[in-house]
């Protein structure tokens, strides 16, 4: 059966010339011999209409080009349809993608729509939300509360949104069930990973896979600026967990693969979904998605 395309790109993801991104597509496009039409992201991020399109048109895949928050309200609206996802990275973090083996570069990006293979991935519901890369609450999404708000949009006003409120970040009461035991304790933020990073190769659960049907569960508990400046640091750098060597006397960085946990939150500390500011809540369920959809990959 010859494949039928559908490319979703957003106009206002990232900061990458969309022009460009257009032109390249229909040149790679027209190389292939490919049936494929181009449409806009909505602001209102509602793709339950895909449905239908999707059986009336034979569309076999979709296209998203843009970033996590994008890839997520798409894959939710079209779960349990035999249709490949593929990303063209787009965003400003591009945490699933990356995690995934898709670069940033639209030419290799658009390679591995046609060349590439789906590939069964995994997804998690916290609460009633779907999320296909990674959620977190407190300070991880304290910063995304604040760089939704920014005007221009890109890594380095990421970088500044998290260097601002790192120093003023507190800790939040967590109450959290996994794994057979419960865990009172005060953290700087918890972050629950499909993916293994945050985004632009930031390594935050380094054990992670998107498709080991496993929720990677990272608690960074309450400690000073500096211990966990260096503690993160390390963990991006090395891609290890490692809180608890020399320096350390105490494990304060606590890391578990589950399938599902709840999560009591008392303080409302703010909450992300894949980047995107999301509304909180003092009780959240988190339970795993095995095979929740096909990603096109190397």
């Amino acid at each position: 059966m010859q494949r039928k395309f559908l490319f979703l790109y957003n106009p206002i993801s990232g900061t990458k010339n969309k022009e460009q991104l257009l032109q390249a597509i229909h040149k790679k496009c027209a190389a292939q011999n490919a049936v494929y039409e181009i449409a806009t992201t909505n602001a209102e991020g509602n793709y339950f209409f895909l449905k239908d399109k999707i059986v009336q048109e034979s569309i076999t895949d979709i296209i998203v080009c843009g970033g996590d928050g994008t890839v997520n309200q798409v894959v939710a609206a079209i779960l349990n349809m035999d249709v490949n996802i593929g990303i063209v990275p787009m965003g400003s973090g591009n945490g699933l993608a990356l995690a995934a083996g898709i670069p940033k570069s639209v030419a290799k990006a658009l390679n591995i729509i046609f060349e590439g293979r789906p590939v069964q991935t995994d997804a998690f519901y916290i609460n009633q939300h779907f999320s296909c890369m990674l959620c977190g609450l407190g300070f991880d999404a304290k910063v995304a509360h604040e760089f939704a708000k920014q005007k221009k949009r890109g890594l380095a006003t990421y970088a500044k949104q998290t260097l601002k409120n790192f120093f003023t970040a507190s800790p939040y009461p967590f109450i959290i069930d996994i794994a057979n035991q419960q865990i009172k304790t005060q953290a700087f933020f918890i972050s629950l990973a499909n993916s293994n990073q945050f985004g632009n190769n930031v390594t935050i659960a380094p054990r992670a896979s998107i498709s080991d049907g496993l929720i990677d569960v990272v608690i960074v508990e309450k400690m000073s600026k500096l211990k966990m400046l260096f503690a993160l640091l390390k963990q991006i750098k090395l891609g290890q967990i490692t809180p608890s060597e020399k320096k350390f006397k105490t494990k304060e960085i606590l890391y578990f693969q589950v399938k599902q946990l709840s999560i009591q939150n008392p303080l409302l500390a703010p909450l992300h979904i894949d980047g995107d500011p999301a509304e909180t809540a003092k009780q959240f369920e988190i339970k795993m998605v095995e095979k929740a959809f096909k990603l096109l990959q190397p």
